[in-house]
């Protein structure tokens, strides 16, 4: 646009835009100032969420990396899953959480507020007026005034415990309220001990009938009132069991007097709470805050990131904290220091490592291939998690909440078992027997809930395909089924197991072909008849799909790209597919699977990019497919945008769920310019850095250097890339060869390079190719 200015009008003009315009400009300038990682997260991204549009619908965790508990100020009603909105204005009390997402909801929950003035122990009574410019959110630390109290509290946890630390003001009548919320509850006040014992049985699913969180509170200061309470009476028995029980201590504070709490709690006994509690040692709040950090910014400083802009950097840190929190920690360190767990499964104390809290069907895509790359070690405890759930229920869990939940489609425990060994398995003993025979008991039957083994599975395995009129989403299935055949077959050869066994995944890992229609050169779901399910529209979401259409479903072959290019009729056909992704309208069309528009729906027509629906998971890899047709400058321009366009380090930071560290991986990976579209592979397929440097710090100790010195909002194609100092034309690297060590110097241009990446032999892995 042009501006006509007179003469005269020109210094004010000047000066006007000057101040308009660098304020804004500085949001968009590289950093240049020296800022601990940790200090650019904003655990806040993606609470600007509600039932309607998803932003994230996160809330802010304050944990350590994968802790066994959380902690979040509690802005919702007691059962809501939206636990904290960041539209919200009044806090209802500190709730340690284990909640995945709002959609699977808390378990195990209890919550602490502390009131002053007349007693009010009810959660709306109690609730006090905050803002968000008197309330610090650190992954380490939290901080709030409470207006209608006059209180500051503050949070500082452990894995398994924390340290509060109320400021109040000068009243005789400063009080803590307990909460152990609803379906069943119990508090015991112990005033000799200063203490306060109780459990909590609240769940929304996935746990066994003697379910139970036992928590244990210790204050610093003798308790001058001593109630509980059963649902909305109050009374003065010191204990109390009820379906609503909770608990009030109060005592005389000077101005400015800080009360200090250690709460630590236990699915195992109040005994494993007491010494869960042991966490914290000696440290006082300060000290165990600054160790939070030190914990946290050891992490996050793994991968350094420079020549950024501000948003970019926040985002990226963001992202990564975000990474490091599911599946959570749910063993505990017995007397002995031996891990032990509660089962979610069976209900028992059993030895061994336990993690939960994670959906398969979202993570295997780049939450898990992160850990592969970054904590293989970790991972190897997670795999003993995956065989002790195995063991103690019968099957691999595919959403575990914490047991065994009924949500999503597909068998990609597969890929999670058989990725975790192809990257490192060898060099990290455990029992991958056992869970090899665990992969194939899952491929091979349908489980007790329709999201456990494989629903459709004796259709899948004598038609090649589950059938739409069998089974709800019979296209997802069949497609994930596929690609966790190929997982199957990756792992049934590095064991070296009987040909035939190898042979028949490897057929079976072609069944993707079976829903292929060159009608519409897209994946459409077949009757068991053998003919395709009419009438078919492609922009139908969940006809077939999962919480998506045939234009988002239709590239998951992540195994066999080529193999799909050859359905297509080559590569421009291929080329033109993906790129009316991109150009066709953001339409969609219901169905009665889910009686209206839903929340996905709304995010991709909101977002101006098309069918491109990132705000979910299943097209999230689709942009790095250009890489596999001969132009991968395709995938340069669209991962860019839609790390420009999609992330912020802002409360409405996503575009989408975030879904337990999947949709932040995506972006951590994007930003290091490549992408594990294949996780049961040896091969990262690329795109384009985001930054002008990265270092990133391997366990085994090596290191890995990304350098992209041009890079900036307009160089984002990739002119030229040296691999260790030689020149390199593939589009992809590999894994094995990154974890020895690597130097990755890109050469940044504002125009593609429409040579280089361009020959067949630089296409990154398919089977068909194999």
């Amino acid at each position: 646009m042009k501006i006509l200015v007179k003469n005269k009008h020109k210094i004010a003009f000047s000066l006007f835009a000057l101040l308009v315009f660098v304020p804004m400009n500085a949001q968009n300038a590289t950093v240049c100032e020296s800022k601990l990682p940790v200090d650019w997260v904003n655990p806040l991204i993606g609470t600007d969420s509600d039932y309607g549009i998803s932003n994230g619908n996160t809330y802010p965790a304050i944990a350590m990396p994968w802790g066994m508990n959380f902690w979040t100020p509690q802005t919702g009603k007691m059962g809501d899953g939206w636990a904290y909105t960041y539209k919200s204005n009044r806090i209802k009390g500190f709730k340690q959480t284990h909640q995945p997402s709002p959609w699977m909801n808390d378990y195990g929950q209890f919550s602490i507020m502390p009131v002053t003035g007349d007693l009010k122990f009810k959660e709306e009574e109690r609730q006090s007026w905050f803002s968000h410019k008197a309330e610090t959110v650190t992954p380490y630390y939290y901080s709030v005034y409470l207006a209608d109290h006059n209180v500051t509290t503050e949070i500082t946890p452990t894995e398994r415990a924390a340290r509060f630390r109320f400021t109040f003001p000068e009243t005789d009548k400063a009080y803590v309220v307990i909460d152990a919320f609803d379906k069943g509850s119990y508090v015991k006040i112990i005033p000799s001990e200063r203490k306060i014992i109780g459990y909590t049985t609240k769940n929304s699913g996935g746990v066994p009938l003697n379910f139970k969180n036992y928590f244990v509170i210790i204050f610093d200061k003798d308790f001058e009132v001593r109630s509980t309470f059963n649902g909305d009476i109050l009374g003065n028995a010191l204990e109390m069991q009820a379906d609503h029980a909770g608990a009030v201590i109060g005592f005389k504070t000077k101005a400015g007097e800080k009360v200090n709490a250690q709460v630590a709690s236990s699915f195992i006994s109040y005994d494993q709470a007491e010494r869960n509690l042991k966490e914290i040692g000696k440290d006082n709040f300060d000290e165990l805050k600054e160790k939070g950090k030190e914990i946290w910014n050891k992490e996050l400083s793994r991968i350094k990131v420079e020549g950024g802009t501000q948003d970019q950097t926040g985002t990226f840190y963001s992202s990564l904290y975000r990474s490091l929190l599911f599946p959570r920690k749910f063993f505990e360190f017995d007397k002995n220091k031996k891990p032990v767990h509660y089962s979610p499964y069976n209900g028992k104390v059993l030895p061994g490592y336990m993690f939960v809290d994670t959906g398969f069907w979202d993570t295997f895509r780049a939450l898990y291939p992160f850990l592969n790359l970054m904590y293989p070690e970790l991972n190897t405890q997670m795999q003993e998690g995956l065989s002790n759930a195995f063991n103690e229920s019968g099957w691999l869990p595919e959403w575990s909440s914490p047991g065994l939940r009924d949500i999503m489609v597909g068998n990609n425990s597969a890929s999670i078992v058989s990725e975790a060994y192809l990257k490192s398995g060898k060099a990290n003993k455990y029992d991958i027997e056992n869970l090899y025979k665990a992969v194939i008991h899952g491929a091979n039957n349908a489980g007790p809930l329709k999201a456990v083994g494989r629903a459709g599975v004796d259709s899948y395995n004598t038609l090649g395909y589950v059938p739409h009129d069998v089974v709800n989403e019979s296209a997802a299935r069949t497609l994930e089924y596929a690609y966790d055949d190929f997982a199957i077959y990756q792992l049934a050869k590095a064991l070296n197991k009987p040909q035939s066994e190898i042979d028949l995944y490897k057929k079976r890992s072609l069944n993707y072909k079976n829903l292929f229609d060159p009608k519409y050169n897209l994946m459409h779901p077949k009757n068991s008849d053998g003919k395709f399910m009419e009438p078919f529209d492609p922009f139908q979401w969940f006809n077939g799909f999962t919480e998506g259409n045939s234009w988002h479903y239709s590239w998951s072959v992540f195994h066999d790209i080529q193999g799909l290019i050859d359905l297509m009729g080559g590569n421009q056909v291929f080329i033109s597919q993906l790129d009316k992704v991109f150009s066709s309208p953001p339409i969609f069309a219901t169905s009665n699977f889910t009686g209206g528009v839903i929340h996905e729906m709304r995010e991709m027509q909101i977002a101006n990019m098309g069918q491109y629906a990132h705000g979910n998971q299943p097209i999230q890899h689709m942009i790095y497919l250009y890489n596999y047709a001969a132009e991968p400058w395709k995938a340069q321009y669209w991962v860019r945008e839609t790390m420009n366009r999609m992330y912020h380090a802002t409360p409405d930071g996503y575009c989408g769920d975030e879904d337990n560290g999947q949709t932040s991986a995506w972006y951590v990976f994007s930003s290091l310019g490549f992408y594990p579209v294949t996780p049961a592979s040896d091969q990262y397929v690329v795109g384009a850095p985001l930054f002008k440097k990265v270092t990133i710090e391997l366990e085994n100790g090596s290191k890995v250097e990304i350098n992209a010195p041009e890079n900036n909002d307009q160089n984002r194609y990739v002119k030229d890339l040296k691999v260790n100092g030689k020149t390199y034309t593939k589009n992809w690297l590999s894994h094995s060869e990154l974890m020895k060590g690597a130097t990755l110097d890109f050469d940044m241009s504002n125009t593609p390079n429409l040579k280089r990446g361009t020959a067949k032999e630089d296409a990154p892995y398919s089977l068909t190719n194999e």
